[in-house]
């Protein structure tokens, strides 16, 4: 290994869950984890690829769920429904954090365990 990184940490930000899924396959083995990001919702795909990868199609966001992917419900409706430009206002209610926590071993770089994180903030 000598100066290479031990631990690789794979972002697939991505919109296609299948983008995501092939860079996992494709990645196994050579990195400590990939995971999905940018679809906003977190997927219950979390596991352990060949080789050592942890995966998980997408970590999900932290911001209001009671919201269209942070936004006020009423401006994305408006804006799918009359297809006219609308300003969006970042949504307030519905607060939570959704993480991934992966353990991995620092000399081989191999992860042992996935498991996803939900809190919500009670309003």
């Amino acid at each position: 290994v000598g100066d290479r990184a031990r631990v690789v940490v794979v972002d697939m930000h991505a919109e296609a869950t299948s983008e995501k899924i092939a860079m996992g396959w494709h990645l196994a083995g050579r990195a400590s984890m990939v995971l999905g990001t940018h679809t906003h919702v977190p997927t219950a795909d979390q596991r352990l690829l060949s080789g050592g990868t942890a995966y998980q199609t997408d970590v999900g966001m932290t911001g209001p769920y009671d919201s269209v992917i942070g936004v006020v419900k009423e401006d994305i409706l408006r804006r799918f429904t009359t297809s006219m430009p609308v300003r969006f206002r970042t949504a307030k209610r519905g607060v939570e954090l959704h993480a991934t926590i992966v353990g991995v071993d620092d000399r081989s770089g191999r992860s042992s365990s996935i498991k996803t994180v939900r809190l919500a903030h009670e309003d």
